[in-house]
C-alpha cells in the first residue's frame, strides 16, 4: 500500500520503518528534516517537506506526534495532511491526544470525505522497536477493519473500543492504571530498603503472587539501581496525566490517586528528572525517606 507516517519520534521512527519492512511504500515527514533523513537511510523510504505533501496520494496516513496542538497543526494547520487526503483515504493517529480533538478531527475528515481513528498505543519505545505495542482504537468499525492488518506490523494486541475518542479514553485508563502501579511499587521498594529486605529475593517471591506487574518485573532492577533512562519520559506521563484530570473534570470521574502521583512527578521534575522514565518515582520517595531520616 502507499502509506504516509507523519511524526519520527521515538515511537514514530521504528513504527514506520516496521510498515516500510513490511513491503509497503512509506512516505515520512518529520519537523526536524534531519531525522527523517535519518530514517530514509535506514529504511530505504521516502521523505516529504510537508505533512500534505506526504499525505498527498496515500491510502492512509500514520500520525505520532506529542501534543493537541501538535496534532491540529500536522492535520489542520497551514501544509497540513488533511487537505491534501485523497477522497476514502483513512487517516491513523497514534498520538496520545485528548477525546476532544479526536472527534474534532473525526469530523473535520467526514466532512472531507475520508475516515479517522484515534489510535494511541501503549507498551513504549521498546514495544515500537519489537513491533509489539498495544493499540486502543476509535472509530467506526469498517475503518477499524482497514487499519488493524496494517497496524499488525508493530502491534501484539490491538482493540476498537467505540467510536471517535474512544480510543483516547482508554489510553487514560491505561496511564490512570499505570500511574498507580509505579507509585506503589516506588512505597514498597523503599520500605523493602527501609526494613533492611534483599530486594532481588524480595521480588523473586512476591513477582510470582498478586503483586506481580509488569512494572515490576521490567523496572525492579533499573529503579534499586537509580537508573531512570529506561523508557516513558516524566515530562509525557505529565502531559498525559494532564489530559486524564481534564477529562475527568468533564465526566465527574474522581482520580484522586492520579492528581497525588501528577504532583509526586512533578516533584520528580523539580529534582531534575524531567526526561527521567516513569518510574523515577522511587527516587522522589527516597529522597523523601532520606529527609526524614
Amino acid at each position: 500500500m502507499k502509506l504516509a507516517f507523519i511524526g519520527l519520534g521515538v515511537m514514530g521512527f521504528p513504527m514506520a520503518g516496521h510498515l516500510q519492512k513490511a513491503g509497503h511504500a512509506v512516505t515520512v515527514y518529520n519537523r526536524g528534516p534531519a531525522r527523517a533523513e535519518k530514517w530514509r537511510g535506514e529504511y530505504k523510504g521516502a521523505s516529504a517537506a510537508t505533512p500534505a505533501e506526504a499525505a498527498a496520494g496515500a491510502e492512509i496516513v500514520f500520525c505520532c506526534v506529542g501534543r493537541d496542538a501538535d496534532l491540529r497543526e500536522v492535520t489542520l494547520g497551514a501544509n497540513g495532511a488533511f487537505a491534501a487526503m485523497k477522497k476514502g483515504a483513512l487517516f491513523v493517529d497514534h498520538t496520545t491526544a485528548s477525546a476532544g480533538i479526536a472527534r474534532e478531527l473525526a469530523a473535520a475528515a467526514t466532512k472531507a470525505g475520508f475516515d479517522f481513528l484515534d489510535a494511541p498505543v501503549s507498551g513504549g519505545e521498546a514495544g515500537a522497536v519489537n513491533g509489539k505495542l498495544t493499540i486502543m482504537c476509535g472509530g467506526s468499525e469498517a475503518a477499524y477493519a482497514r487499519a488493524e492488518p496494517v497496524m499488525a506490523a508493530y502491534a501484539k494486541q490491538m482493540k476498537r473500543l467505540g467510536d471517535a475518542g474512544a480510543g483516547q479514553l482508554a489510553k487514560m485508563v491505561n496511564q490512570i492504571c499505570i500511574a498507580g502501579v509505579l507509585q506503589g511499587l516506588s512505597e514498597g521498594l523503599s520500605f523493602a530498603r527501609a526494613s533492611g529486605l534483599d530486594i532481588e529475593a524480595l521480588v523473586e517471591v512476591i513477582s510470582k503472587g498478586a503483586a506481580q506487574s509488569w512494572q515490576m518485573e521490567n523496572r525492579h532492577k533499573t529503579m534499586a539501581a537509580g537508573k531512570y533512562d529506561h523508557g516513558f519520559a516524566v515530562e509525557w506521563m505529565r502531559k498525559d496525566l494532564g489530559i486524564c484530570l481534564d477529562e475527568a473534570r468533564r465526566n465527574g470521574a474522581s482520580l484522586p490517586m492520579a492528581a497525588l502521583v501528577d504532583q509526586f512527578y512533578a516533584e520528580v521534575e523539580a529534582m531534575g528528572g524531567k526526561r527521567w522514565d516513569t518510574s523515577s518515582l522511587l527516587a522522589r520517595q527516597e529522597a523523601s525517606r532520606g529527609k526524614k531520616s
